[in-house]
């Protein structure tokens, strides 16, 4: 038999079967072929970015699913690709030009710039897909696309051209978000808003005509955006204005007059001073006030924020923080500043640069939603396409059915440039597939393209079909649109998902994928978000490859850390990164990634994963020496026959269990439940199998020289080589590399597969299910834990034989355990056991009373080990009451902290949880010493 080196080493492994796979083509789906499809397209990753822990998550999910559907028989496509990410490239090849070359990129040009931005994505982009592969990502690597490669670029300018001729894409001079650091417009999805604490003015007005020098005076939260005005509000049935409504008002500092307005809608009378300015040009509501009302819409700043030729000459060229302080300068000069009071505000940032911005109006390209939400409702509604979690449902519908039209169009250079031209005659625009050659209005021939570009998201939406072939009607298209699942993150609901319900509805007329799994968040282990900022970033190369603290300080600070965030990376990883292996980090991963709770990443974790791929390697060497004279194909040919007869309590129970991890495996992959999946094979493997059943299997293993120790040995070798190879198989997708390494090397029947990736994936086989032997072996386990865990308790070495007593009052139990004593007293290390009805038990004796399955199961029992002349009792005494001390102290610290509601309330909530933690542990604690104190006692 082959033989496996005697440590198991990730780096060894890894990255020689992804080359394996790859020449081998494994992870082609092939558009000909009569197999099921099964399709996921990649989230796709920005070309800016590098792979991080996020990354790293949907990239294991995804590849389980596609391991899992492809082993299934399925003909199953993981397609691949990057996003141009339009606003967060253009600011890095912008800052990279400045701080290498003091240049804008005005200075350059638009198209040297661009020039340029194409060399950095091809620098950069291609780094993140190569570090999904050193995850061991199956995806079809060929079909690798680009949101901005030739024929998704022609895919975007077919569907911008299509909307705009149905009417859904229209040009408007709107209200819309602008960065003016960015120089972009931004939808409401890109504006992160924060609750900060300001200050609510209370501001003057005049009432023109009025005799006795009236005032309605009105609340806000930005003087500065008076010099906009072009309104007061009240709210009609206000009995302490309504006599205004119709009248005018005297605009401080600037020397108009504007109309004072009813408008029940934007008006809270208990709101402030029951009285409101209205700036249609700088705040939404007032917009729509402004729409209402037929107001003038001003706008008094530029592109920077700064105040521009319709304020006052006074106020021109100013910043907004410069002119909020002169405006209430001279308000207060002008006795027309009431008074100020503290007001917690949203403030509103660029989710790229952090800047603050400022609601402008500007002549944009807009989608109509509202015709195309319609449709991705009710295909929701219909069960046409689910959310996983479901509770993600209402939260997409509440989006849906209050949704606003989506601004398009962004001032920037990178990206898809809007395929509209302009008449210098007519000044129409002209939107066309290709450059047309005059204008479609008065056939003037001097045209100029629109400058912008189309917002990110645009081309994204159409992701799931662009990808593979529209607006052609290709085979790859009929063959794997709609995609099975869209797995990403909950965060981007509205960013993404909607906007691809929207659209491949649309053009489609069909639903973009029949499911959309959201995941969590990845987060440390104390639950704070990974930040830069605060230094505790893992990045999943370092937890593969591992990583010294020198060498995470100096990619930190390569990234510009602040030194705060140096500081906790010495705090956090004080040792570095441990190399654990792409398998450890993926199974990790799929064992924390329960639905609707952030993952909680501790390298611990993954440590502890790393131990479980060592112990499986050490239970297949274990395999692979004792399987000589073992034939794979008599084999499979015995199970299925009459042998099974022959086989032992152990072996029928490990077959049996295997049947049920497999169901319960599949059951949990079907419903997306991955921790509940990766828990079952981890359980079975780990405790049933290698701490089990293979101790269960060595006498056998060892016997020889008659003709009935030859029939269990080839029994127990078969079984333990069968278990494990579908054990291999079922837990491939989880950990690829160290599953494909074992199972080359383990015997299988002729014909099999070259590849585990190409085999088939374990089903569950209910011949093999024996409840019977399960119950058997469910007693035969109690009775061995109870007898080493009171080893362990007392201090008795494992190499000392023990006399135990097993007592019971149902004598169909203590048949059970007379059958299977053999059993018992090899994997306890039991000298001699007696069986007995319950009663006192024997002179210098400890008890242990079984619980669990077997006392639920009718298995009333109590194993009863003599200690006599094997421990001081007198010692273990005074041990156990000093560990009692010790507890009780510690359980008295936890209880004195978790009173204080000081601590409760200001604490971190990971560390009040770490407290409770310790608070329980020491409680148990103490339960099980005076337990052992008072079976001493008896001694």
């Amino acid at each position: 038999m082959n033989e496996l080196p005697k440590v198991y080493d990730p780096a060894q492994v890894e990255g020689r079967w992804y080359r394996e796979w790859i020449e081998q083509n494994v992870f082609h789906a092939d558009a000909n072929t009569p197999k099921a499809p099964y399709t996921i397209v990649i989230p796709p990753p920005n070309v800016t970015g590098s792979l991080h822990i996020g990354h790293a998550l949907f990239a294991t999910l995804q590849d389980i699913l596609t391991r899992w559907r492809r082993m299934q028989g399925y003909n199953a496509l993981w397609l691949p690709g990057t996003d141009h990410a339009g606003i967060a490239t253009q600011l890095v090849v912008e800052r990279r030009l400045w701080r290498e070359e003091q240049k804008t990129r005005q200075d350059l040009g638009r198209e040297a710039f661009l020039e340029r931005v194409w060399q950095w994505k091809q620098r950069s982009g291609g780094r993140i897909l190569e570090q999904l592969k050193v995850l061991g990502a199956s995806c079809d690597w060929p079909r690798e696309r680009f949101t901005m490669d030739e024929g998704l670029s022609r895919a975007v300018r077919e569907a911008f051209v299509r909307l705009y001729e149905e009417g859904l894409i229209y040009r408007a001079r709107r209200l819309i978000n602008w960065c003016p650091r960015c120089h972009s417009a931004l939808s409401d999805l890109e504006v992160e808003h924060t609750d900060t604490d300001g200050k609510l003015w209370h501001i003057a007005y005049p009432v023109e005509g009025s005799s006795g020098g009236e005032r309605l005076v009105v609340a806000t939260t930005r003087p500065e955006t008076l010099l906009g005005d072009t309104a007061v509000a009240v709210h009609p049935e206000d009995e302490r204005f309504r006599h205004l409504i119709g009248r005018r008002a005297e605009l401080p500092l600037t020397g108009r007059t504007i109309p004072i307005i009813g408008d029940a809608v934007l008006v809270d009378r208990e709101f402030g001073t029951g009285a409101v300015k209205v700036t249609p040009g700088h705040d939404f509501n007032d917009f729509e006030t402004g729409l209402r009302h037929g107001l003038e819409m001003i706008s008094v700043f530029d592109a920077d924020a700064k105040l521009n030729e319709n304020a006052p000459a006074a106020y021109r060229g100013l910043t907004t923080k410069e002119a909020r302080e002169r405006v209430l300068a001279d308000l207060k000069a002008a006795g027309l500043l009431q008074g100020e009071e503290p007001h917690k505000l949203s403030l509103g940032q660029c989710e790229r640069c952090g800047t603050v911005v400022e609601p402008m109006l500007s002549l944009q390209w807009f989608v109509k939603t509202g015709p195309l939400a319609r449709p991705a409702i009710e295909a929701v509604e219909q069960g046409k396409t689910r959310f996983v979690p479901e509770n993600w449902t209402k939260t997409y519908m509440h989006w849906m059915t209050n949704i606003k039209d989506w601004c398009i169009s962004r001032q920037l250079w990178w990206g898809h440039r809007i395929p509209a031209w302009y008449c210098a005659a007519c000044q129409e625009p002209t939107v066309a597939r290709e450059t047309p050659a005059a204008c479609a209005r008065c056939g003037h021939k001097e045209l100029r393209q629109d400058d912008d570009v189309l917002d990110t998201w645009f081309s994204s939406a159409l992701w799931p079909f662009s990808t593979l072939g529209w607006p052609d009607d290709t085979k790859d298209l009929r063959t794997f649109y709609p995609t099975s699942v869209m797995e990403t993150g909950y965060d981007i609901i509205f960013f993404w998902v909607a906007r691809m319900m929207m659209m491949g509805l649309h053009f489609m007329k069909d639903v973009p994928f029949q499911t959309v799994f959201l995941h969590a968040l990845v987060v440390d282990e104390n639950g704070d978000k990974m930040s830069k900022v605060k230094g505790n970033v893992i990045d999943p190369l370092d937890v593969i490859h591992g990583a010294t603290l020198e060498q995470l300080l100096t990619k930190a600070q390569g990234d510009g850390a602040p030194k705060e965030a140096l500081e906790n990376i010495k705090k956090n990883f004080p040792q570095g990164i441990p190399a654990a292996g792409a398998d450890a980090l993926r199974f990790t991963l799929a064992a924390m990634a329960a639905q609707g709770r952030n993952i909680r990443l501790a390298l611990s974790r993954v440590e502890g994963y790393r131990h479980f791929a060592n112990k499986l390697w050490n239970a297949a060497r274990f395999t692979l020496m004792n399987l000589e004279g073992h034939d794979a194909d008599r084999w499979h040919d015995e199970l299925g026959s009459e042998a099974r007869e022959r086989l032992g309590l152990g072996d029928r129970w490990i077959l049996s269990r295997l049947q049920r991890t497999v169901a319960e495996v599949d059951q949990a992959l079907e419903a997306f439940k991955f921790n509940e999946a990766a828990q079952a094979i981890y359980r079975f493997l780990w405790t049933e199998f290698c701490d089990w059943y293979i101790e269960l299997a060595k006498p056998a293993l060892q016997g020889s020289g008659t003709p009935a120790a030859e029939t269990r040995r080839r029994m127990a070798q078969g079984v333990l080589s069968s278990t494990l190879e579908v054990a291999c198989r079922l837990l491939h997708p989880f950990m690829p590399f160290v599953t494909e390494e074992i199972w080359q090397q383990l015997p299988r029947p002729s014909g099999s597969s070259g590849s585990i990736m190409i085999t088939m994936y374990p089903v569950a086989d209910d011949t093999l299910i024996d409840a019977a032997a399960e119950r058997s072996m469910a007693l035969v386990q109690q009775v061995v834990t109870a007898v080493r865990n009171l080893r362990s308790e007392y201090h008795v070495g494992p190499g000392v034989p023990l006399d135990v007593t097993v007592m019971s009052a149902d004598a169909a139990t203590r048949a059970e355990v007379e059958a299977h004593a053999e059993l018992i007293q090899g994997l306890g290390r039991v000298r001699e056991l007696q069986v007995a009805p319950r009663g006192e038990p024997p002179h210098g004796t400890v008890v242990s009373v079984i619980g669990g399955d077997a006392a639920s199961a009718g298995m009333d029992i109590d194993v009863a080990v003599n200690l006599e002349g094997q421990i001081d009792v007198a010692a273990e005494r005074v041990r156990i009451a000093k560990d009692l001390a010790k507890t009780e102290k510690d359980l008295a610290q936890s209880q004195a902290k978790l009173e204080k509601p000081s601590f409760v309330e200001r604490a971190p909530p990971a560390v009040v949880e770490e407290e409770r933690r310790r608070l329980a542990e020491s409680q148990d604690r103490i339960a099980k010493l005076k337990a052992s104190l008072e079976r001493l006692g008896r001694l």
